[in-house]
């Protein structure tokens, strides 16, 4: 069974990982680990500390390392490889993933053919974008209170990690106000299970080739 470490920026991505990802690469005879950052016990770093810790684990033999991550939230004061001219890219896809290449590349000759680089497109919580019938079903109805952003939302993104990079617009920030009490882990891996795996890989093109660079290495 291959063995893959996925690194998560915080508790929501690792119940995720742990409860929705972990069963579904099992099928595929994938074995998954989901640590925080080490450094900050989840929560963004800088490259230099998160680029120590990929490459500690990549010294095991025989494993697999990758991260989830979100882009958002990730400013220039973190020094992720060649940020500044990534900015420049204006297609927010090929923005990506000239930075996933910059940190491959950053990685110990040694080492980096068994990293995956790979930063969610915006936020891990655009992901829970995917079925507004779901919303309906999953929230309790005196805990639903934004219906008219949710339907909004829903009408001017078909992709769902295209959900914009901003403080206010933000894929959590939008299920905070659409959700009375939105708790980010509870809500991150119930609402996942409850769309499943595949609904989700088919919505997200980005997500989806990450799951395949994973099964196929």
């Amino acid at each position: 069974m291959k063995r893959v470490i996925v690194i998560c920026e915080g508790e929501t991505e690792r119940e995720f990982c742990k409860n929705v990802l972990a069963p579904h690469l099992f099928h595929h005879n994938i074995y998954i680990q989901s640590p925080l950052i080490k450094r900050s016990m989840g929560g963004i770093v800088r490259w230099s500390i998160l680029k120590k810790e990929i490459e500690i684990h990549l010294l095991e033999p025989n494993v697999v390392v990758t991260m989830l991550i979100d882009y958002y939230g990730l400013y220039q004061k973190y020094n992720f490889p060649d940020w500044e001219v990534g900015e420049k890219i204006q297609d927010k896809n090929l923005r990506m993933d000239f930075l996933e290449n910059a940190m491959k590349e950053d990685i110990l000759e040694a080492l980096r053919h068994r990293f995956i680089p790979y930063l969610q497109l915006h936020e891990f919580e655009g992901l829970l974008f995917n079925d507004i019938q779901l919303f309906y079903e999953q929230v309790p109805k005196n805990e639903l209170l934004g219906i008219s952003e949710l339907e909004k939302t829903f009408e001017d993104y078909d992709n769902p990690e295209m959900i914009n990079n901003n403080k206010e617009t933000s894929p959590s920030h939008r299920l905070k106000r659409i959700i009375k009490g939105y708790n980010k882990p509870l809500y991150g891996h119930y609402l996942a299970e409850a769309i499943g795996i595949e609904k989700i890989r088919a919505k997200s093109p980005r997500f989806n080739q990450w799951i395949e660079k994973i099964i196929n290495h």
